[in-house]
């Protein structure tokens, strides 16, 4: 059985990487629109080269975090770490 600190540091990291591939993908649709739109005004520009560099890099970064991610739940164990507590509930009672 894992130690309730190993447990528990796997729910931070997991919370922490949800929402650093929410940032990342909030990157990736920012610099792509960019490039889309840098595209259209100048295309062939230099701005939209690096556009879609920093597009291709948060994408990257995202896939990243979400096969760390993917790779942290199925490492998860399948049970419950904390149970509720049984008893009467007020509707039952």
């Amino acid at each position: 059985m894992a130690p309730k600190t190993e447990v528990l540091t796997s729910l931070r990291v997991l919370r922490q990487l949800r929402r650093t591939r929410g940032f990342y993908m909030a990157g990736v649709l920012l610099w792509t629109a960019a490039a889309v739109w840098t595209g259209w005004v100048h295309p062939g520009s230099r701005q939209m080269w690096v556009s879609l560099l920093l597009a291709a890099v948060f994408a990257g970064l995202l896939g990243t975090a979400s096969a760390w991610l993917y790779r942290l739940r199925a490492a998860q164990p399948r049970k419950p770490v904390h149970h509720a507590a049984r008893g009467t509930s007020a509707a039952a009672g």
